[in-house]
């Protein structure tokens, strides 16, 4: 995962999770790496992230626990290049994490796309939780139409704070971490912040002593 790079694959996972774990520009984690006595451009740091974050990502899945099988569903609001995209996310009723994805626009198919996303890496779910959303609503009921299956849907908005709760923590850092410039970068910064709360959550199976040493063990 790591061949080719002049820096030591320890430097690049210790940036690479501070600016995962920590509301950090990539001006400061140049700043703390400096204080170690490694020094590397900010910009460097943002490309290790851009690159390597995905393969985390697809380790962490491998060893992802399984989440229960009623979800909450819900999408909030980002800002990227100064305009409003829409991160869906879904926890089931223990707060663990179902999924998320990044779209550029709020409709159906956009809905549809997540909650496909959603099912084939997890599990199929009984019961989905909404908010008055038409298009979650529409895409579970297009789901279950094709698919033959019979997802019930439960619109209660007070069930649903348990995800809105879960938003403000993901978009309390993305907020002090001065924000993205463009979509891709933002996607998959946002699938490593997500990544490393998982695994604070305690979804990884055969965790380490630490959050950090459990993001270490996924490039091993």
């Amino acid at each position: 995962m790591f061949k080719g790079h002049c820096f030591p694959k320890a430097i690049i996972l210790q940036a690479v999770y501070f600016k995962l774990r920590f509301s950090l520009s990539y001006r400061d984690v140049e700043e703390l790496l400096s204080i170690r006595g490694v020094k590397v451009d900010h910009a460097t740091i943002q490309r290790w992230v851009f690159k390597f974050t995905p393969l985390l990502e697809q380790q962490f899945r491998k060893r992802k626990k399984l989440v229960g099988k009623r979800w909450r569903l819900d999408e909030t609001y980002i800002k990227v290049k100064g305009e409003w995209r829409y991160l869906y996310r879904a926890v089931d009723k223990e707060g663990n994490t179902v999924d998320f994805l990044l779209t550029k626009r709020r409709q159906r198919i956009s809905a549809q796309k997540f909650l496909i996303k959603a099912i084939e890496n997890n599990v199929n779910p009984e019961l989905i939780n909404i908010d008055k959303s038409g298009a979650n609503k529409a895409a579970i009921k297009l789901y279950n139409r094709r698919n033959y299956s019979n997802i019930k849907i439960r619109q209660c908005k007070y069930l649903n704070n348990i995800v809105e709760q879960d938003h403000r923590m993901i978009k309390w850092r993305i907020m002090l971490g001065l924000g993205f410039k463009e979509f891709e970068s933002a996607k998959r910064t946002i699938s490593g912040i997500e990544v490393v709360r998982m695994i604070k959550k305690n979804q990884l199976v055969n965790p380490e002593s630490s959050t950090y040493k459990s993001f270490i063990s996924l490039a091993s």
